[in-house]
């Protein structure tokens, strides 16, 4: 979706022109017209007082309907119960010893320590 295209729509489904967005939200109506034809994309400071100006919620700007989409369910790595590898037990204890040490060592040898630890974490 083009969001100048967006606003197009929106304005004109309120019966609305340019010059109103322009009094309502202190917008140039040069920058508006830009705007909806494409040549320029708005900040999110700008699209708030777009929004303002229409008299709609931000997410309207975005997606068609009265209510917000329902949001998407995330890839989970692990089921919600379990708790990630190094937060308790004596997997958190060895994190630990290991943040230690690792804030010992000079910058050079880390980076050496990191890599290595990439390079044997991709081998698995």
């Amino acid at each position: 979706m083009i969001i100048g295209d967006r606003l197009r729509e929106l304005r004109q489904q309120k019966k609305l022109s340019q010059t109103d967005i322009e009094k309502r939200s202190g917008l140039l109506r040069a920058y508006l017209s830009r705007v909806e034809n494409g040549h320029t994309i708005p900040s999110i400071e700008t699209l708030e007082k777009w929004a303002k100006a229409l008299e709609v919620p931000m997410y309207r700007l975005f997606y068609e309907g009265d209510q917000p989409p329902e949001l998407s369910t995330l890839r989970v790595w692990k089921p919600p119960g379990e708790t990630a590898w190094g937060n308790s037990g004596e997997d958190a204890i060895f994190v630990k010893k290991l943040r230690r040490v690792l804030r010992k060592i000079d910058e050079p040898n880390r980076r050496i320590t990191y890599q290595m630890a990439g390079k044997m974490a991709r081998r698995r």
